[in-house]
């Protein structure tokens, strides 16, 4: 996927791009899908990887009880947790950088809209010389008269 190409409206091409969009619309969604996919197996393995290591600490305790804080921070700074922590985060960021891409993928769609609208109601074309309706009659009857004349 090329986020920066497909997001590009070619509005030489209207009828092309609006053709296309459900198709780049669908991939984009399905990546979503996929990037929520991956998120929610990172979050499993953080909450795993947390709760193997809060046993381990309980496990190993030996003389006063420790406080639910401390077995707290102890699993928090462990280097397993840190790493599916990071994780995690990263899957979270590429999960919102997709749902991103979708709502400018809603925006393009917005834009073709009224890239469409403008050209039916012909923005695009070249400049109108604006006629005056009363000149253009006189100039008609001054032209019929001069061929009335010549006959």
């Amino acid at each position: 996927m090329s986020y920066e190409t497909d997001i590009a409206i070619d509005e030489t091409a209207l009828d092309v791009e609006w053709v296309d969009h459900p198709r780049r619309m669908l991939l984009y969604c399905s990546n979503v899908a996929e990037a929520h996919k991956e998120m929610d197996l990172a979050k499993e393995r953080l909450d795993f990887v947390k709760a193997t290591l809060d046993q381990e600490v309980r496990a190993a305790q030996s003389g006063p009880k420790q406080t639910e804080a401390q077995i707290s921070a102890l699993v928090i700074v462990h280097p397993e947790y840190v790493s599916a922590s990071r994780e995690y985060i990263e899957r979270k960021y590429d999960h919102e950088i997709a749902v991103g891409a979708v709502r400018a993928f809603e925006h393009r769609k917005t834009a073709l809209e009224n890239l469409v609208r403008l050209h039916a109601n012909a923005y695009f074309a070249g400049p109108a010389i604006p006629h005056n309706l009363s000149e253009e009659r006189q100039r008609r009857i001054n032209a019929n008269v001069r061929i009335m004349r010549r006959n």
